[in-house]
C-alpha cells in the first residue's frame, strides 16, 4: 500500500467506481450483506448483479455495519505504511452504525484518526470522501481535509426512484407511514436524503414520468448551485442509468464541473452499492448533487 502522509478511508456504500478509488488511493471498508444463513464483504464476495438475483426471487436479504476491527486493521495498515494521520468518512449516522464502528476501530491506533459523519450516502458519500482526498494531495492537514469531507458530505442532494418502499420499511429506514403514503394508489415514490434521513418527497403515476421528474428535479438543483458534480446511481440496469446521465448532460451543458483529478466534466454513472440494494430493492434509479 502506498499512502500520502494523510490516507483517506471510506466505506463500500460511496459506491465509488473502481477507476476513482485507485486514482486517489483510497481504502474502501466493505459492509456485510446476509442472505439467510450466508454472507459475505460487498464488493469483494458479493456484487450487485448476485444481490440483484437474490432480491429478483424473493429471498430475505439483509446488511450489517464492519466490526470495528475491520476499521483497526484498515487504521492500522495505513499507518504501518507510513500515514502520520487517517480521514475516515462514512455514510450518514442516522441510516447505519458504520461510523460508530468505525469511531470505536479509530481507538488505540497509533495516528490520529478523523471519522466523519457524511450525512449523505452513495456518491454523496463518494464525493465528499474525494474532496477530502482533494484537498490532501493539496496540502490539507487531516483536520482541515475532515472539515471538507463533512462541509461537502451535507451539501450533496440526493435522489432516489424505486419501485416500492417495502424493502426501506422492513429495514428500519423509512418510517410505516411514510411508506403507506408512498405506496398510495401504486403511484412511484421519489425520495429525498433530508439531514442525513431518506423522506418520501414526490409520487408520481408512472415510471416513466418519475425518471422524467428526477431528471428535471436534477437539472434544477445544478442551476440554483450555479455548477456541480452529478452521479446517477443503478441496480441491475445501466441502460436508463445511461440515457438520464445523458439527457442531464445535455441539459446542463458548461454548468456540470469535472470530478476530481479530471479535466472534462461528466454525470459519472455507478451501479449502487449491494448494501443500498438491499435496503430500497430492484428498480432503483437516483441521481446525487454535490458541489463542484
Amino acid at each position: 500500500m502506498t499512502v500520502r502522509p494523510v490516507h483517506v478511508v471510506t466505506d463500500s456504500t460511496a459506491s465509488l467506481p473502481p477507476d476513482l478509488v485507485a486514482r486517489w488511493g483510497l481504502t474502501v471498508v466493505p459492509l456485510t450483506v446476509r442472505f439467510g444463513e450466508t454472507h459475505g464483504r460487498e464488493g469483494v464476495d458479493v456484487s450487485s448483479s448476485v444481490l440483484l438475483e437474490r432480491l429478483r426471487s424473493g429471498e430475505d436479504v439483509t446488511t450489517s455495519q464492519p466490526a470495528p476491527d475491520a476499521f483497526a486493521r484498515a487504521f492500522a495498515s495505513a499507518a504501518e505504511a507510513g500515514a502520520r494521520a487517517i480521514v475516515s468518512v462514512h455514510l450518514s449516522g442516522d441510516l447505519s452504525g458504520t461510523v460508530g464502528s468505525a469511531r470505536l476501530g479509530a481507538e488505540g491506533c497509533s495516528v490520529p484518526v478523523h471519522v466523519v459523519d457524511s450525512r449523505s450516502v452513495a456518491m454523496g458519500l463518494g464525493l465528499a470522501t474525494l474532496a477530502a482526498a482533494e484537498a490532501v494531495a493539496a496540502g490539507a492537514g487531516a483536520e482541515d481535509a475532515a472539515g471538507v469531507a463533512r462541509r461537502v458530505g451535507s451539501g450533496c442532494s440526493a435522489r432516489f426512484l424505486v419501485d416500492a418502499l417495502d424493502h426501506l420499511r422492513r429495514g428500519g429506514r423509512l418510517g410505516a407511514g411514510a411508506a403507506a403514503i408512498g405506496t398510495l394508489l401504486g403511484m412511484r415514490p421519489l425520495l429525498a436524503l433530508h439531514d442525513g434521513r431518506l423522506e418520501v418527497a414526490e409520487k408520481i403515476r408512472t415510471r416513466a414520468g418519475a425518471r422524467a421528474r428526477l431528471g428535471t428535479l436534477t437539472v434544477e438543483d445544478v442551476e440554483r448551485r450555479g455548477r456541480a458534480r452529478v452521479a446517477v446511481h443503478h441496480l441491475g440496469d445501466p441502460v436508463k442509468a445511461e440515457e438520464l446521465a445523458d439527457r442531464i448532460a445535455e441539459a446542463l451543458g458548461d454548468r456540470l464541473s469535472p470530478w476530481p483529478g479530471e479535466s472534462a466534466a461528466r454525470v459519472v454513472v455507478s451501479e449502487a452499492s449491494a448494501v443500498i440494494g438491499a435496503h430500497v430493492g430492484p428498480g432503483l434509479l437516483a441521481v446525487v448533487v454535490g458541489e463542484g
